[in-house]
């Protein structure tokens, strides 16, 4: 089985598709879109653009940018600013990490199965927060 080892590995264009159960509201939001991780001077940007359906409302777009840097054996993703925001291990079949957010948490599961297709899984709590991200990626074009 071929596994992602290192940065390059996510360069380029991926076909992005989410699902958002908000437990809190209870409702269910639909996404599709694109995600693109390209080289910059200091490593990788990730970019994702997507057009998301929420119940009763019309269409939405959403935007995300976060900075990807290689590791030993890992992959440091930080929010746009260059906040640390969590770890992805590299080599495995699924991984997993955490990122605290006082009051909230948020648990991510990154699935490689199906590899170069990907899943993460984020299952946010904290007081006013109930939900559970997945996204799937499988590559463009």
């Amino acid at each position: 089985m071929t596994l992602p080892d290192e940065i390059a590995d996510f360069e380029g264009r991926w076909q992005l598709a989410r699902r958002i159960e908000d437990f809190r509201v209870g409702q269910v939001l639909e996404g599709r879109g694109t995600a693109i991780l390209r080289p910059d001077a200091d490593g990788h940007v990730y970019d994702e653009h997507l057009t998301l359906q929420v119940p009763g409302q019309a269409p939405m777009t959403a935007t995300r940018r976060y900075l990807w840097r290689q590791e030993a054996g890992r992959i440091a993703i930080r929010f746009d600013d260059g906040r640390p925001f969590h770890v992805l291990a590299l080599g495995q079949v699924r991984t997993s990490n955490h990122h605290d957010c006082p009051p909230d948490s948020y648990a991510a599961e990154y699935d490689f199965t199906d590899w170069p297709s990907w899943r993460v899984t984020w299952t946010v709590k904290g007081p006013r927060k109930s939900y559970v991200l997945h996204s799937r990626f499988r590559r463009a074009g």
